[in-house]
């Protein structure tokens, strides 16, 4: 696959992004990579293992610098020795062919579906934040994972089964409480580009329904949620794809909520839509609440309901007993952002 990043580096970023890769690949304990400062090689490092997540047992790397040479001394910093990289090497690459290998057949759009549900389903973040969690091997081989590990996880599956992909980068925003950065992915179908926050659905995924909330939004909306990513990224400016609009569940007018919730109703599941008609005030919402609560009153129910805010997603189950809280708002963020100790 395409490495994206790769592309954005001038030729000293490209020299040194190939000798790592190849000094990696072979195990050595050191190799010569061009002359730069700390910083930029770092840069490199971290841009190669966002398009190579396989290079998943380098934990960083320090270096000798002899003043006037053209080269520096890299000494890889290997998270085990040979032996075990190997091995987790060879049970990785058998992963990761049973899992893709049901969804060669499939459509692209298929594809990313199932690898969406997949980590959904089968992955848990890990809150502990342990170090192979930042890595496929967290994911793939633990079932658990941040978010790092997750795009990473969505990039290496998306890469076997030849679906363009990306790994996007934000910055930490600790004044609004975000404490880390977040990963997410880019994939290009059809010639355009959508924005999947895997990471984000499985979290609200946990306790209820398969959630696709962050499954193929454009930049305005990610953007309600998410910081700009570090590094360029491809402009995402089609809002058709977004999953609810696709599968017919986005909404203009709370009429047609309410009928659909009279399906879900008699068919005794929860009710997932997005809201589309117009921005999602406190008068909206209490126009949507009273007509779903109308509604499930009709079958003896009640109207409870869970709220994703920033992307007007609401989840409505239907309990014979009227619920403490009428509206519960959804944090898909909430094991990513900052936890103040306790006092």
């Amino acid at each position: 696959m395409e490495a994206y990043y790769y592309q954005q580096m001038d030729r000293t970023g490209q020299s040194i992004y190939h000798a790592m890769k190849t000094g990696f690949a072979e195990l050595r304990p050191s190799f010569p990579v061009p002359c730069l400062d700390g910083r930029r090689l770092s840069d490199v490092f971290f841009k190669l293992r966002l398009d190579c997540p396989d290079i998943f047992y380098v934990t960083g790397f320090s270096y000798r610098l002899v003043p006037g040479a053209s080269n520096v001394e890299l000494l890889p910093d290997y998270r085990f020795g040979k032996g075990k990289v190997r091995e987790h090497q060879k049970a990785l690459s058998a992963r990761i062919d049973k899992l893709v290998r049901p969804a060669m057949s499939l459509t692209a759009a298929e594809k990313e579906q199932y690898i969406h549900d997949f980590i959904c389903r089968n992955v848990h973040y890990d809150k502990l934040k342990k170090p192979y969690s930042h890595e496929i091997i967290g994911p793939l081989g633990q079932g658990v994972g941040v978010c790092e590990g997750i795009a990473k996880s969505v990039k290496v599956l998306c890469d076997a089964l030849g679906v363009w992909c990306i790994i996007a980068i934000s910055e930490a925003a600790p004044d609004r409480g975000i404490q880390y950065r977040h990963a997410w992915n880019v994939l290009r179908l059809d010639g355009r580009y959508f924005h999947l926050d895997a990471t984000f659905d499985a979290s609200l995924s946990r306790d209820g329904p398969l959630r696709h909330d962050y499954f193929n939004l454009d930049d305005k909306h990610l953007l309600r949620d998410h910081e700009p990513a570090m590094y360029p990224i491809p402009a995402c400016t089609d809002g058709e794809r977004f999953y609810y609009r696709e599968k017919k569940l986005s909404f203009t007018k709370t009429e047609e909520a309410c009928k659909r919730a009279q399906q879900a109703i008699r068919k005794g599941l929860p009710f997932l839509f997005h809201w589309r008609g117009g921005p999602l005030t406190r008068e909206v919402l209490r126009e949507l609440l009273l007509g779903l609560e109308q509604t499930a009153q009709q079958k003896g129910r009640h109207a409870a309901v869970s709220l994703n805010w920033p992307q007007a997603v609401l989840l409505v189950r239907f309990p014979e007993q009227a619920p403490e809280q009428e509206v519960i708002s959804e944090e898909a963020n909430e094991a990513e952002r900052y936890q103040a100790p306790d006092p």
